[in-house]
């Protein structure tokens, strides 16, 4: 009898341990991921890091622009806006010379003017106006990257547009870590 009751103590100790390793194991997973959930939910953890800094706010219309550009239109009467549309206020920045270039791969010119329109607060208008010789070399980049066929079709133009935004949205991150240009709008074009 003594072999059978030693086989059966060193089996049931086996089953034991193992059970006790499961355990220990699931009970771990279950606090790393109760801690994890906690985390994520910002209830333990939170607070410790620098806040980062949140780029310019849209603006509704009729709502103050706490970062306004203030102009020459002093006695000009107050903006009445329209109740569809977009609920955000778009604002404009005229670029103060056209732009001229030679089109890529032929003897043509292009001279355009340009107006970039936004939705966000006025940090935007500021950072358009203190870089504009940098977004002007960035916009001549790319008028020289088009083609002369390119800019005589409508689909090539609104694709030249979304160029222009993306370039001085690029221009603008980098040098100010945040864009914020909606669109680049044509207000001249002229291909010799």
């Amino acid at each position: 009898m003594t072999d059978v009751s030693d086989s059966a103590e060193p089996k049931k100790s086996k089953k034991g341990l193992l059970l006790k390793i499961l355990l220990g194991v699931a009970m771990l997973g279950a606090g790393g991921g109760g801690a994890v959930g906690l985390m994520a939910a910002g209830i333990v953890g939170g607070g410790h890091g620098d806040a980062v800094p949140e780029g310019p706010g849209l603006v509704r219309k009729g709502a103050e622009d706490p970062y306004l550009v203030v102009g020459e239109k002093k006695d000009a009467p107050e903006v009445v806006h329209g109740d569809g549309g977009s609920k955000y206020r778009t604002a404009y920045f005229n670029f103060t010379d056209s732009f001229t270039s030679n089109l890529k791969d032929s003897p043509a010119l292009v001279q355009v003017s340009l107006t970039a329109s936004t939705q966000r607060d006025g940090r935007v208008l500021m950072w358009l106006g203190e870089h504009e010789l940098a977004l002007r070399s960035r916009v001549l980049v790319e008028l020289a990257d088009t083609d002369e066929a390119s800019i005589n079709s409508d689909t090539g133009r609104t694709r030249l547009q979304q160029r222009l935004t993306g370039a001085i949205n690029h221009e603008l991150e980098r040098l100010e870590g945040f864009g914020g240009v909606d669109n680049v709008l044509f207000t001249q074009i002229i291909v010799q």
